[in-house]
């Protein structure tokens, strides 16, 4: 199936996506794009585009990402995105290609955030699984109460 040609510049939804997931991966494991370039044996801008998803990364590449992120491959694909020509994790966006209209920009995933990843960095590093829950239970009656506030 030939790819999908558009009039707009920029990087296709779907690399842009699978580029977000290795930030965030990257993140929660606290590497920098500099350490994570040199388990690769790249640079750390090409690291750079990738995640900007200037940049396609190959499949061996991912394979590659994938083993010093800790994850399987299928960590960076929801299948969702595949049929429905909008990744996963980007709201109200409409896929690229497929549209006679002006399309909205693309919305990243509020879980993308730093202080979201750092939270859930913070979070994996707890080892007491009774202590994860005790916050897991705080962080929910502080959001119930945030809520009730409004």
């Amino acid at each position: 199936m030939p790819r999908t040609k558009t009039n707009e510049a920029g990087p296709n939804p779907v690399d842009t996506y699978i580029g977000s997931k290795v930030k965030s991966r990257r993140l929660i494991l606290g590497l920098s794009q500099e350490e994570l370039a040199k388990a690769i044996g790249l640079t750390f801008q090409q690291v750079q585009k990738y995640e900007r998803g200037t940049n396609r990364i190959s499949v061996s590449r991912l394979v590659d990402i994938c083993k010093v992120l800790k994850v399987q491959v299928d960590y960076f694909f929801d299948g969702s995105f595949a049929l429905a020509g909008k990744p996963p994790g980007m709201r109200n966006a409409a896929a690229k290609g497929f549209a006679d209209t002006k399309q909205e920009a693309l919305e990243p995933d509020p879980m993308m955030k730093r202080d979201v990843l750092e939270l859930v960095r913070a979070y994996s590093k707890i080892s007491s699984p009774q202590l994860k829950k005790q916050l897991l239970e705080m962080a929910k009656a502080m959001s119930n109460t945030a809520a009730d506030d409004k």
